[in-house]
């Protein structure tokens, strides 16, 4: 290219720039405006901060790793807990498939404490001889409660190995007691 078509590009892109500047300011738009010019400061101002800081020959080195390593902490961090988050989703997820899946199944549903009580009852007194009147079953969220009185200890553990061996039972709390013993005070706890 030579000089006069430089001239002449050069002139072009004079004209072209005024007539767009014209044409702006024929419609109203004048530009940015004093908000825009002052926000355009600011962001300047405070690139040149950023700049002079991380650049700075004494300590800008030594920042610009810092930075590095806080935001490859944060990132880890942001990731750590994302897996957390996507864990517990998952496992609440398979819980609730889990629970489902059960509550289609006989054998794997949760027995009522009356059903329970029936259960431990006819596990109980299967024996005829043993007298029903003696002994008082309580069934409340699993727990078994057996109160009364046995005739000896063979039969008191009998009896609390039974009824822990029946599916549905958490545990057994044995009130129990021998002939000639006092009975167990209970706290109202």
């Amino acid at each position: 290219m030579n000089l006069f078509d430089r001239i002449i590009n050069r002139a072009g892109d004079t004209a072209g720039g005024t007539r767009r500047r014209a044409e702006l300011a024929a419609r109203g738009d004048r530009g940015p405006g004093v908000r825009g010019a002052i926000a355009t400061g600011i962001l300047g101002a405070a690139a040149g901060a950023v700049a002079s800081f991380l650049l700075d020959p004494a300590r800008g080195r030594s920042r610009r790793a810092r930075l590095l390593d806080q935001g490859a902490a944060t990132v880890r961090r942001a990731a750590r807990h994302a897996e957390h988050a996507f864990r517990r989703v998952r496992a609440d997820v398979n819980g609730r498939i889990e629970a489902t899946r059960a509550s289609r199944s006989a054998d794997t549903r949760p027995t009522d404490d009356a059903s329970l009580t029936d259960r431990v009852r006819s596990t109980i007194f299967r024996d005829a001889t043993f007298p029903k009147g003696d002994l008082n079953v309580n069934v409340e969220r699993g727990i078994v409660v057996l109160r009364g009185e046995v005739p000896d200890a063979a039969t008191r553990e009998r009896l609390v190995a039974e009824v822990e061996a029946i599916d549905g039972v958490w545990s057994v709390r044995d009130l129990l007691h021998l002939p000639g013993e006092e009975a167990v005070a209970v706290s109202a706890s």
